[in-house]
């Protein structure tokens, strides 16, 4: 049964912990009866870190002319790739910055020699604000960029530069990075393509508890209208090395443990039309991952094999498969590895 805006404003302000978290657990044993908690062995490859956009809470992006500046050669990316799947990987997250030295040519390029080489694996690839770069760049639509992309051999979107669906947040920490309304645009044109996506937010920055529920409230609506989302995975602001730990007051610069467990398990009471939640050890570390699966969470994410976003922001937990397999079974649940539509690939 949906609760509206009111009542989930009330449970992430007020809400008693232990409670919420019982809510959100019991949600997802009606939606995962299974007892299941599954993950995709991935890597996360950036094709390069030059980025227009500069945002305030990124460690990762430069300047054209720095010195470490770099987009990769095919070399090093087919050998990322080839590492990936000899370690059983069945997909690629790839992404990078809006780099105006590449153009859609570029990047439609790099796709089909990636599928000419793979054909089997699935690219999870380019975020909404990519996308819509290449589209301005390329007076495209946003639905004729995506339908190139996807013929190149894009396929699936993940939900990378959402942070925020306010524009009053995103002029705050992200000036230059497409607004919340371009955002949703992108995944409604993907999912009309047959595209599955997935869907974030990153929180604990400058937002309200109302700019939170304002954010689960656009998904939940997008999902009603296309029911493209396969998942959504909430994360905490890692503010180490970022120009905004500098710019923002006291109160804020990193979600507690309890601040994520809240925002998790309301967002899983919330959205009761997407069928998955990850639980982030990428920002949170194994330990408190695990407790995610008591708080909503059915999904243990990716196994991350190269990750350099939130590493560059000094976070740098690092788990292998089997201890991802080892965590969720210490739980009290069956692990499980997936595909990027979240079909099982094998049980453990």
């Amino acid at each position: 049964m949906s609760i509206g805006r009111k009542e989930a404003l009330r449970l992430l302000k007020k809400g008693e912990l232990l409670e919420l978290g019982r809510m959100a657990d019991s949600m997802r044993k009606d939606l995962h009866p299974e007892n299941t908690v599954t993950f995709v062995v991935d890597r996360n490859i950036n094709y390069t870190n030059v980025c227009l956009n500069r945002c305030s809470f990124c460690a990762f992006w430069r300047r054209e002319d720095a010195s470490d500046a770099y987009v990769l050669g095919r070399e090093e990316l087919f050998g990322k790739i080839d590492e990936t799947l000899e370690l059983g990987g069945t997909q690629i997250l790839l992404q990078g910055g809006l780099n105006p030295s590449l153009s859609l040519r570029f990047h439609m390029d790099m796709l089909k020699d990636i599928k000419r080489r793979y054909p089997a694996i699935n690219i999870h690839g380019y975020s909404p604000p990519e996308i819509a770069y290449f589209a301005e760049r390329s007076s495209l639509t946003l639905r004729e960029t995506l339908a190139v992309l996807k013929e190149a051999g894009l396929d699936s979107v993940p939900g990378g530069g959402a942070e925020i669906l306010s524009d009053r947040v995103r002029e705050a920490i992200s000036p230059r990075k497409i607004k919340s309304g371009r955002w949703m645009s992108v995944m409604r044109e993907a999912h009309r393509l047959g595209m599955k996506t997935t869907a974030t937010m990153m929180f604990g920055s400058v937002e309200t508890p109302e700019d939170i529920v304002g954010h689960l409230e656009a998904v939940r609506d997008l999902q009603g209208e296309t029911g493209g989302f396969t998942a959504f995975i909430p994360w905490s602001f890692q503010p180490g090395n970022t120009k905004l730990r500098k710019q923002m007051k006291v109160k804020h610069g990193q979600a507690t443990a309890v601040e994520y467990l809240r925002v998790l398990a309301v967002s899983r009471i919330f959205l009761d039309n997407v069928s998955n939640i990850q639980a982030s050890w990428v920002t949170q570390g194994l330990k408190m991952a695990q407790v995610a699966l008591r708080f909503g969470a059915n999904d243990f994410g990716s196994t991350m094999i190269e990750e350099n976003v939130v590493a560059s922001a000094g976070v740098s937990y690092r788990v292998s498969k089997d201890d991802i397999i080892q965590a969720i079974a210490s739980a009290g649940f069956r692990p499980a590895q997936r595909d990027t539509r979240y079909n099982i690939i094998k049980y453990f």
